[in-house]
């Protein structure tokens, strides 16, 4: 149990790197699968998932390793087609390893992913596209066995724009005879990553970016080096956190137009944005405005995974904010919690409105999901007194030393790790080793 320990009413100021982004690592650690080849990654966060990601290719049979902000694959030997359910469970996008295995091996079995529960997670779209292309499924419970002796290159619709589909897709087009066209294809910059990881693996794609790839051949290579982008959600929190807490932070090696509709609503809230190519500086008195309504959508709209940070960094904002959820009907999740700390928030099935209190008061809290305990740090900060918040890994699964990143900027952060208990009420803490 990890326990952050934040005391409120420190002014953010300074610069700071972001991050390399947890959702373009996880798809391109699973393509690297594809064929036979070493590669060489870099710019890869330190976070559980990416360890569960890595983990699963050592099981099976490649060599994949971390050192620092890099990782090193070797998927010339693949021993193994199956993925234990254990392993599945440890994070939601573990279900991309199905067209990576089905493009090298022919086969793939596995379970139905884990990661924070945000509601259904269905693959329905992933496996009506696999079977389009010629694979068959068998499905027993949570298990599923998907193979195919040939893919076979086909239009295919998408009804929604999923990025998890999207990208399975596109991994097991580069086993596929012929040319695979998607169309209604997700656009978010991951895509685009993941795209131009595959083009340098010797496959024949265009389109990313838009709502139609087209994927027509593959010539492997055995070597090649990439560097991942930048985490726009990471960069999201840290622009909300300095917005309600009356900051100056420039946020560097950052591409400003991945998280572009974040900062419109930073500005309309009142805060002043200067942005070039790979930096963001945000402005901002603490004195915040409401901004009306915002609404989540497939990129390039507003990202449900910036919603959470994006309320907590309102809650004390002249006015009223109207959310409405698109994407994930649990996506609200932190709004409990939040209102422990003195918020005013109410919740209409996807609708949740937010009227701006005076003053937040430090409370205990439990982070459920991974954006949603990030926005209750968001919050503690600019709240008064201390915010404690119990978190059973949550956060660490898509923030890489978020504790001394926002120390560095002046916040009075501690994160600490729970070693026992006695008769349930007392702890003892040990200071967390990054």
């Amino acid at each position: 149990m990890d326990i952050w320990k934040i005391r409120g009413g420190s002014r953010l100021e300074g610069a700071c790197f972001v991050q390399g982004s947890k959702n373009a690592s996880l798809p391109i650690i699973a393509a690297s699968l594809i064929s036979p080849a070493e590669t060489e990654l870099m710019n890869v966060p330190r976070l559980r998932d990416v360890d569960s990601a890595l983990r699963i290719l050592r099981h099976l049979g490649c060599s994949a390793q971390q050192q620092g902000n890099d990782v090193y694959i070797n998927s010339t030997g693949i021993s193994e087609n199956k993925i234990p359910h254990s392993l599945m469970l440890e994070m939601r996008s573990s279900v991309i390893f199905m067209g990576a295995l089905l493009a090298r091996c022919g086969e793939a079995r596995l379970s139905l992913p884990g990661g924070c529960q945000l509601g259904k997670r269905p693959i329905d779209i992933h496996i009506s596209a696999f079977r389009q292309m010629g694979a068959e499924i068998e499905e027993d419970g949570s298990n599923i066995r998907c193979s195919a002796a040939r893919l076979r290159g086909c239009e295919l619709r998408l009804p929604f724009p999923s990025v998890g589909a999207t990208e399975n897709i596109m991994l097991a087009a580069c086993a596929a005879e012929g040319e695979t066209v998607i169309k209604g294809a997700a656009r978010e910059p991951e895509i685009s990553a993941l795209a131009e990881y595959l083009r340098r693996m010797g496959c024949d794609i265009e389109g990313e970016g838009s709502d139609t790839i087209v994927i027509g051949g593959f010539t492997p290579k055995g070597q090649l080096s990439y560097r991942v982008i930048s985490d726009r959600i990471v960069a999201a929190t840290l622009a909300c956190a300095a917005a309600c807490t009356g900051g100056d932070v420039e946020l560097r090696a950052v591409e400003p137009e991945h998280f572009s509709t974040v900062l419109y609503f930073l500005k309309q809230a009142g805060c002043d944005i200067i942005s070039d190519k790979y930096t963001v500086r945000l402005r901002s008195d603490g004195k915040l405005r409401a901004v009306g309504d915002v609404c989540t959508q497939p990129y390039p709209g507003f990202p449900t995974d910036a919603q959470p940070v994006l309320m907590a960094a309102l809650l004390k904002a002249h006015g009223r904010t109207h959310i409405t959820e698109n994407i994930f009907e649990n996506r609200y999740r932190q709004v409990e919690q939040l209102c422990r700390l003195g918020a005013d928030i109410s919740v209409n099935g996807r609708v949740a409105d937010i009227n701006g209190v005076d003053m937040l008061y430090g409370s205990s809290l439990e982070a459920t999901d991974l954006r949603g305990g990030a926005a209750m740090i968001v919050a503690g900060l600019s709240a008064e007194g201390e915010t404690l918040i119990h978190d059973e890994g949550h956060i660490k699964r898509g923030y890489e030393d978020l504790d001394q990143v926002l120390c560095s900027l002046g916040a009075d952060v501690k994160l600490e790790k729970m070693k026992g208990t006695a008769n349930g009420f007392q702890y003892t803490y040990e200071k967390t080793q990054n």
